[in-house]
């Protein structure tokens, strides 16, 4: 019979414990997300013409993933605080609405997939934020994870 792996923010009494990382070696990582926003053509219309009326929710966006990459350990519990040295956000336009990309990037004893996640999550946020006042029906979907480098459990890649 197959074991299951042991989940590693629970300690042998079932308590909720912080992984300790000291004794891992410190590796260039990195970590690729994905996500998207849909909306109706009024919203994407408005934002294409930049008649958003708070500001250009796009370039909002991108700056709100990148803060939010830097501040995921105060934000997830668990989550190592990491010197961040790269993170990029990229709003794509597709027919309904926008993709978003966070690759984030470290050099430390963790890696940065919550970092990646999370800025994908607020830079779709912060698009909906800006928009609702023109399309409360807007959907958030998608995010997960699509790549990471680095560490001992080696690459993964979605594809």
């Amino acid at each position: 019979m197959a074991r299951k792996p042991a989940l590693s923010h629970v300690d042998a009494h079932g308590r909720v414990t912080m992984v300790d990382v000291a004794d891992k070696p410190v590796t260039a990582r990195e970590a690729v997300a994905r996500g998207s926003i849909s909306m109706s053509r009024t919203a994407m219309r408005q934002i294409r013409r930049g008649e958003v009326k708070k500001g250009d929710p796009l370039q909002a966006a991108r700056l709100a993933g990148i803060m939010a990459a830097k501040q995921t350990a105060f934000l997830i519990p668990l989550c190592h605080p990491l010197p961040i040295s790269s993170v990029r956000v990229d709003v794509v336009p597709t027919a309904r609405g926008y993709d978003i990309e966070a690759r984030v990037r470290t050099t430390a004893q963790t890696g940065v997939e919550m970092e990646a996640l999370t800025a994908v999550a607020v830079a779709a946020l912060t698009i909906y934020d800006m928009v609702k006042a023109v399309d409360k029906a807007m959907v958030i979907g998608d995010v997960r994870l699509e790549l990471k480098t680095g560490g001992k459990s080696g690459p993964y890649s979605r594809k």
